[in-house]
């Protein structure tokens, strides 16, 4: 399998957006938020997504250059409709404004509905982190991509709904980011591309039962996502429930229903916090500092393996990928070459 530079993963993602016609300022924004997303080894958020963005631009699914039109607005509030737009630009656009609100208020919450796929969440928690605001965020895909079966049930109601609670410390940010089901979609779907099998406890097939065929998410009739926590996950699955009520009914967008499963995009909400508005900035990093401190002190069950704390595992891979490189599957790399050959582009290194 092929290995990149992160420099080089860009450049080559950018170039096949640009070939689309997509802004060269909206083609880097995208483009830096999937290779950041490979470099903190959240690979079903990365490069393997630009086919598909560009899949969705092809067919008029996402549109080029779609303004962020702002339905409502108030001194911490912001309701906004994405027009299918790319969703990191868009997701980028409203973070910015909620930013300036928050600071100026104290506290801002915005949802995005017709929203493009956001990407990773954690790099909108650690942008507000990185202002001293503490975020937190959700998404659903828009009524679309259910791949996660109720307690119980026997077919897909609702998606992966990831939650994201970011906080800054004296150090670095504590950014918890994770899906409500047992795995990211995304996941599943890196290794259907390479053609590997998954753990299990991952998924279940069409009649219910265990497997780690990636394939059965991607073939009729579909399999299922487990819950975080497993089968009988009642609390993942109602968190998983609430945060799509949350996400799709105040946006404006749509919860999870019945029609096509493939999800397109997102709903969105985010909401920030000014905390030097609460109990002071300074009190709020020396009392997480101490903690995160305390935490990081646990003694280890296993000798040589610290106790991480959120945020930790992607910093550890993301200083070792900026030195080794970016990996990426043998027919990814075929896609992207089709896509210039498409395009009567020649990919950049």
């Amino acid at each position: 399998m092929p290995t990149f530079s992160p420099e080089s993963l860009l450049r080559i993602s950018q170039s096949l957006f640009e070939s689309a016609r997509v802004p060269p300022a909206d083609a880097r924004v995208v483009a830096r938020s999937l290779v950041e997303a490979n470099l903190r080894g959240h690979d079903s958020h990365g490069v393997m997504r630009v086919p598909q963005y560009l899949g969705f631009l092809r067919d008029g699914t996402y549109r080029i250059g779609a303004p962020l039109e702002i339905l409502d607005e108030s001194q911490a509030i912001v309701a906004a409709d994405g027009g299918w737009g790319l969703g990191q630009v868009q997701a980028h656009r409203l973070l910015d404004r909620l930013l300036m609100k928050a600071r100026a208020v104290g506290v801002a919450a915005g949802t995005i509905r017709r929203c493009g796929h956001v990407g990773r969440l954690g790099e909108y928690a650690e942008k507000a982190a990185g202002e001293h605001l503490a975020f937190v965020g959700t998404v659903n895909s828009h009524g679309g991509g259910r791949r996660v079966a109720p307690p119980g049930g026997a077919e897909g109601r609702i998606s992966t709904n990831p939650i994201c609670i970011g906080a800054p410390t004296p150090t670095a940010p504590l950014i918890l980011d994770f899906g409500t089901s047992a795995v990211a979609e995304g996941k599943v779907r890196v290794a259907y591309q390479k053609g590997e099998q998954v753990p299990s406890g991952w998924l279940l097939d069409s009649e219910g039962r265990a497997t780690t065929d990636p394939g059965v998410l991607y073939s009729e009739p579909r399999g299922m996502i487990l819950p975080m926590g497993g089968p009988q996950a009642y609390k993942g699955f109602g968190l998983g429930l609430l945060l799509d009520a949350l996400a799709g009914g105040l946006s404006g967008g749509q919860c999870s229903q019945p029609g096509p499963i493939t999800g397109a995009g997102n709903a969105v909400l985010f909401i920030l916090l000014d905390i030097k508005r609460f109990g002071g900035l300074d009190h709020f990093l020396s009392e997480v500092g101490n903690l995160a401190q305390f935490v990081r002190g646990c003694p280890p069950n296993k000798p040589n393996e610290p106790v991480l704390l959120p945020g930790d595992p992607e910093r550890d891979t993301l200083e070792k990928r900026r030195l080794s490189g970016i990996t990426i599957s043998d027919s990814l790399w075929e896609k992207f070459g089709e896509l210039a050959v498409e395009a009567g582009v020649t990919i950049p290194f």
